[in-house]
């Protein structure tokens, strides 16, 4: 396993050096001792060595049980909302988003994730701050069922402020190749299950932070009666994690689909699934979206079909199941706490020009 790691160079006298120019490697080497206890908690069986190599390793051997695996990758980050944890100073659940982010795009060809690796870029160490955002990323990881096996932390001073960070990730997963999910399995008929949001997740922040605090002009510790708490907190409500609910559908059930539900909204990603032959009609009347969802529209007089291209709307990921499946599945995720329902259903494209159509209104 790796662990966060910052490039040395020569300090003497009064030449030019590497802390003169802005970059602490003592606050490094500080950051990376307190976040091993983190990194630790955030395993599986197959990782080999401990913190402090150059690579991570994971050993592959673990793959035998696979008649031909096929490994799944993704990377991501969380855009925006980092702003919001900067002012907030909050910085442990950030992470969370991060591995929310990477693992359920694995999740969505049905990938079971196996390890993450993750990169933080600052404008100066703080090393407290930097290891919590690493417990969010491990505590996100445990979430998942994955393992964080190294990562990077970069200090940029002159490009970022002191302040100002990033982190972005990226993950590896593995799929049997006859069970790799996606459009060519979905068929007429077949029904659409919504899985419900966390709130906003880690999407559509610029519209969101452009509204609420320079149309608005509200401030994060503004307490909102319809959200129950402030601005700032409803803003930092972590990005449910669903890998291991979706990996529990595939056990159960014969899912044909996935559908993660991030930029771009419902109908456009769901449209990432579906074959050119059919259709998905998702009814909008099965669920009522959060109250942010409503303020967002409210504070900025934000149209719904720009909502509805920008935000999630209450509803983080889709299943595509067969009907005779819809119960099993609909029962596995009320057995795991998701909050879960039918939604929509499939069928022949016939006369429609779009790969899916949002009919009806959300209850009032």
């Amino acid at each position: 396993m790796s662990a966060e790691s910052f490039e040395r160079a020569p300090q003497e006298g009064t030449s030019a050096s590497y802390a003169a120019a802005g970059v602490d490697i003592e606050a490094g080497d500080r950051a990376v001792d307190l976040m091993k206890q983190w990194v630790k908690k955030a395993t599986r069986p197959e990782v080999v060595g401990g913190l402090g190599g150059f690579a991570g390793l994971f050993d592959a051997s673990a793959l035998k049980r696979y008649e031909r695996p096929l490994l799944a990758s993704a990377t991501d980050g969380v855009g925006t909302k980092v702003d919001i944890a900067r002012r907030m100073g909050v910085y442990d659940t950030i992470g969370h988003d991060l591995v929310g982010m990477v693992v359920d795009d694995l999740v969505v060809c049905g990938a079971e994730p196996l390890f993450m690796t993750d990169y933080i870029c600052v404008g100066k160490v703080y090393p407290e701050r930097v290891a919590a955002i690493v417990k969010g990323i491990a505590e996100g990881c445990v979430l998942a069922g994955c393992a964080l096996v190294g990562g990077e932390t970069a200090e940029h001073p002159g490009l970022l402020g002191a302040d100002d960070f990033d982190v972005a990730g990226a993950g590896t997963g593995v799929v049997e190749a006859d069970r790799v999910l996606g459009a060519d399995r979905i068929r007429t008929g077949d029904v659409v299950l919504a899985m419900a949001s966390s709130g906003l997740h880690s999407n559509g922040y610029s519209l969101v932070r452009h509204v609420l605090f320079d149309r608005a002009g509200m401030s994060l510790d503004q307490r909102v009666e319809e959200l129950g708490r402030t601005v700032g907190e409803e803003l930092l409500e972590p990005t449910k994690i669903y890998s291991l609910d979706c990996l529990a559908l595939t056990r159960t059930t014969d899912v044909h689909a996935f559908s993660h539900i991030t930029g771009g909204g419902l109908a456009n990603n769901l449209a990432r699934v579906i074959p050119d032959h059919l259709h998905a009609t998702v009814d909008r009347s099965t669920w009522t979206p959060g109250a942010v969802f409503d303020l967002v529209g409210t504070a900025g007089q934000v149209e719904r079909l720009e909502l509805e291209k920008t935000l999630n709307m209450g509803v983080g990921m889709i299943a595509v199941v067969p009907p005779e499946s819809v119960d099993v599945a609909l029962a596995t995720l009320a057995d795991r706490g998701v909050d879960a329902w039918v939604s929509g259903e499939i069928v022949e494209r016939g006369a429609h020009t779009e790969a899916v159509t949002l009919t009806g209104d959300h209850p009032a």
